[in-house]
């Protein structure tokens, strides 16, 4: 019978030193797979599933720094396929506002430039390190793998080379060297792990077939190694009652190692123990099962919620308005959708590509239908800009004008235009009326200096006027008026510039008035030079007038109709004279009209004197 059971094993080996399944190795098979799916694939990490859909962006920077702390890269990675696009999203999300921010405050959206944020540079930054050091890892991984593979393949020669060695000496410590070099040689790739396994238990079956003389120490061996088993089972059991079920798969996950590594038990212990070992391990998957199936309802309902607001804020994707203020109310209205959108949870990964494409398509076709409406709107203000800047310069060569009535008019003018020009860029608008404003307050405050200085002067200039007339009339008082005094106090008064407005015509009636009395108090000259002398004052009073070539002018088109009035008088009453000729009381008329054409002769005569004086001062 054990010569039967090395032919078996024998026939079971290939040429090459490959060993096919066997039928007695169910068991062994069940284990072997076990292995496999631990070295090369971790289920519970695919859906082991944290919420991170309300994280904050500095939330996710500080996970992905604890996560370059991390040593398992593993586990780094699969926490970055589900972050990775959160962050994104949150990232495309402050993109998104800061171009709304830019375009309410006037910019273009082709003028539009995105900086990241600092936090969004770390998150980069350490997410490039991760990528780089799971590279690294992988590769080095692959490396040991291969290495590993090379090691438990030289193992295994050694093992058969033992199995069919005909020396017993010493053979059970080197099988048990073997079995430990076995134990500490870690994975080999995936595709070589059932193979080296099938291989590696057949030969362990083989040689303690072979070694029945140590049988009573193998079965002892395998005692310990069930016992071993059965406490990893009991370890197993408790994970059930682990309230955080990421922490019971995790330690499940080292349990599954442990139980592989640890050799053979009883031939009829085998399948019990592994079937406790199993259904221990079945009832946290199913844990973890129930946990994702909880979590997937929750993202299911969020697509109903979703698809809600994809419905509202599509109507927005058409809207159109030529005002600012509607189109500001509608941003609320699509900013407030948005908002709701955030708080709503995460989605079906085979869904949120197109949900969240659908949403963000309307979202962003508003906001292109606002940009080109504002991008017009630029146009006109940036128009209205030229002509403000037109105007601010106009009021530039204005401010040091000492022309203070006319620079005045304009400056009013020019303001009033100010006013009938649109809007100008947001960020034009406090500049360019800073400097328009400058430029017009420079000026009125020249003027109003000016003028405070002016009516200064002016009250001096009335205080020397009322002095001129009162020696004026002491003159007259005191019998001593001549013209040389009267032409050099006429001469004074001249030179004395303006008064207070209000006080102009009083002073003005005062100085006549005084002029008047001194010329009638004049001794030894005809009427005809007192009526002269009045005459040449007033029109030296009004040539020193501002309004003088105006008022000159007036004066001599009076004088022009009483010069005109005079002839026309003149000739009527010689008309009559021929008239009277043929009447009885003849004489007594023409020397009735004669006196009046002799007197109007005389009149016309100073008249054109008058003329004559007032065109040679205008």
């Amino acid at each position: 019978m054990e010569m039967e059971r090395d032919n078996r094993a024998e026939q079971d080996i290939l040429p090459g030193g490959a060993v096919v399944e066997s039928h007695v190795n169910t068991v062994l098979q069940t284990e072997a797979d076990l292995s496999e799916r631990d070295e090369t694939d971790h289920p519970e990490e695919e859906y082991e599933h944290t919420d991170y859909s309300q994280y904050t962006k500095d939330q996710f920077v500080s996970l992905i720094k604890e996560l370059v702390k991390e040593n398992d890269p593993k586990k780094s990675d699969r926490v970055l396929r589900e972050i990775k696009p959160l962050f994104d999203e949150l990232r495309e999300r402050d993109r998104t506002s800061a171009l709304n921010r830019f375009i309410l405050d006037g910019g273009s959206t082709d003028d539009f430039e995105y900086r990241q944020d600092e936090l969004t540079q770390q998150f980069e930054a350490s997410f490039k390190l991760i990528k780089d050091r799971k590279a690294q890892y992988q590769r080095g991984l692959d490396d040991q793998k291969n290495e590993n593979y090379r090691k438990k393949s030289e193992l295994l020669e050694r093992l058969r080379e033992l199995v069919d060695s005909q020396d017993a000496t010493n053979q059970f410590n080197v099988f048990k060297d073997l079995q430990k070099d076995w134990r500490n040689t870690g994975p080999v790739p995936g595709t070589q792990a059932r193979t080296l396994w099938a291989n590696y238990h057949a030969l362990v079956d083989r040689f303690y077939d072979n070694q029945s003389i140590y049988f009573e120490l193998k079965e002892l061996d395998r005692k310990k190694n069930l016992e071993a088993k059965v406490e990893l089972c009991i370890r197993a059991e408790k994970l059930s009652g682990v309230e955080r079920i990421k922490d019971a798969i995790r330690e499940l996950n080292e349990l599954h190692h442990e139980f592989k590594h640890i050799g053979p038990v009883p031939g009829d212990e085998k399948e019990t123990v592994w079937q406790r070992f199993k259904t221990a391990s079945d009832a946290v998957y199913s844990r973890r099962d129930e946990y994702l199936k909880v979590l997937q309802q929750e993202l299911n309902a969020n697509v109903e919620k979703k698809n809600k607001l994809c419905d509202e804020v599509a109507v927005f994707a058409s809207f159109q308005s030529d005002r600012i203020k509607e189109w500001n109310q509608k941003t609320k209205e699509v900013l407030e959708l948005q908002k709701k959108w955030d708080g709503i949870g995460g989605l079906p990964r085979a869904k949120s590509k197109e949900i969240n494409k659908k949403f963000w398509s309307a979202f962003k076709s508003f906001f292109s239908n606002k940009s080109s409406f504002f991008k017009k709107l630029d146009e006109e203000r940036e128009q209205n800009l030229n002509k403000k800047k037109e105007l601010v310069q106009r009021a530039l060569a204005l401010k040091d004008s000492h022309e203070w009535e006319q620079a005045a008019r304009d400056l009013k003018n020019i303001q009033q235009q100010w006013k009938t020009i649109g809007p100008v860029p947001e960020k034009f608008r406090e500049k360019v009326f800073k400097e328009f404003k400058e430029a017009c307050d420079y000026f009125f405050g020249q003027k109003r200096d000016q003028q405070s200085k002016a009516d200064s002067e002016q009250v001096e200039n009335l205080k020397l006027k009322e002095e001129i007339c009162a020696t004026l009339e002491n003159h007259v008082v005191q019998n001593t008026a001549t013209r040389e005094v009267l032409k050099e106090l006429e001469s004074r008064f001249n030179l004395v510039g303006f008064v207070p407005r209000k006080e102009m015509n009083a002073i003005r009636n005062r100085y006549h008035d005084a002029v008047q009395k001194f010329t009638n108090a004049i001794q030894g000259i005809t009427e005809e030079d007192k009526s002269r002398l009045v005459l040449e004052n007033q029109l030296l009073d009004l040539k020193n007038d501002p309004m003088a070539g105006q008022k000159l002018f007036q004066k001599e088109q009076a004088i022009r109709k009483k010069i005109q009035k005079v002839e026309n008088d003149i000739a009527v009453w010689r008309n009559n004279l021929e008239f009277f000729g043929r009447s009885k009381n003849a004489e007594k008329y023409k020397e009735e009209f004669n006196d009046k054409i002799n007197t109007a002769t005389d009149s016309l005569k100073q008249l054109k004197e008058q003329l004559k004086l007032v065109r040679t001062v205008s």
